[in-house]
């Protein structure tokens, strides 16, 4: 979530005029996250967030991203429900831009997950797959592993403005990742972005999940994977350590739903390795290609370096759960 897209309290009247949601109270822009522009809304005293699809999103995957989130409401999922406009339709065009407005999850993200935190969202995130893997929709993955060197040999030349280093490191790790990226997981539709802010709580209990722009087709391991890096590891970016008690919790939660094939077992090391090297590689971009005038707080790529290094000296899975 962020702002680039500018819009004042008439932009946003006109817009509620192709809803039949009231008047509006009150609105804010936010500031987190780096994909799209996003607003609070307080309409009629109800609450809502207001989405405009920037750039970096293909308008013909938009669709996907709205029956995601409607059918996942309809198997009794906790996320935001897209709100239908007077067309009937969940996207809005205005001003040649797309938009949505979804329902206001209730709660706030954790910053310091606890382990029986994470056993819950791994519970979530495996009764998630276990819905859509029933789903028609169909999303490939835009950042899937194939996309990694091409993305590399954009940044390659500046990136060591970052870190001097920092070029031989993505080298070193992206040729381990290629060389030992596992075939024939089982697979379906992944969350693809499961950080502290898009999981929400309401005092210490699992409230939902927000955020499902990056949502596609790929392993199911690949998001435990994701998960690992985003909410197992504990302390500041340069003394950052695995919590292997945070990980142990979140699959014992995953497998009380869904059980890990022993090839996904075998196969979390290079998974956790490349989802460290897809966020490293994703922040040195955006680091790099900051869009003028935009209200967005840019993530620091350098929290990925010991992760990577963790992930490339770790044995086997038994460095991630006994």
């Amino acid at each position: 979530m962020a702002v680039y897209t500018k819009f004042n309290q008439n932009n946003l009247e006109e817009i509620l005029s192709y809803y039949s949601l009231g008047k509006l109270d009150r609105f804010k822009g936010i500031e987190e996250g780096i994909e799209n522009t996003n607003y609070f809304l307080s309409v009629n005293k109800k609450k809502f967030i207001l989405t405009i699809y920037e750039k970096r999103v293909k308008s013909e995957d938009l669709p996907f991203f709205s029956e995601l989130m409607t059918s996942l409401n309809k198997a009794s999922f906790k996320c935001p429900i897209p709100i239908i406009n007077n067309q009937n339709e969940a996207l809005t065009n205005y001003n040649g831009k797309k938009l949505m407005i979804v329902s206001f999850l209730e709660g706030k993200a954790k910053q310091n997950l606890s382990p029986s935190n994470c056993r819950s969202i791994g519970k979530e995130v495996a009764k998630m797959h276990d819905i859509t893997k029933n789903f028609k929709l169909k999303r490939k993955n835009d950042l899937s592993v194939k996309s990694w060197r091409k993305l590399f040999n954009s940044i390659k030349d500046k990136c060591s403005s970052i870190h001097k280093d920092l070029p031989k490191l993505i080298e070193e790790n992206l040729n381990d990742v290629e060389k030992n990226w596992p075939k024939n997981l089982p697979q379906g539709i992944i969350h693809a972005d499961l950080f502290h802010d898009n999981i929400f709580f309401i005092e210490d209990k699992f409230s939902g999940i927000i955020d499902f722009y990056f949502s596609c087709e790929e392993f199911y391991a690949f998001e435990i994977a994701i998960c690992f890096n985003a909410l197992c590891f504990d302390g500041q970016k340069n003394n950052l350590s695995f919590n292997v008690t945070k990980a142990k919790n979140f699959i014992d939660g995953y497998t009380s739903i869904r059980k890990l094939t022993d090839s996904e077992i075998r196969s979390i090391k290079v998974l956790s390795q490349g989802a460290a090297l897809r966020f490293l590689l994703t922040r040195v971009f955006d680091a790099l290609n900051t869009v003028e005038g935009a209200i967005v707080k840019i993530k620091d790529p350098m929290e990925y370096l010991k992760r990577l290094q963790f992930h490339k000296n770790a044995k086997n899975h038994e460095d991630y759960f006994f």
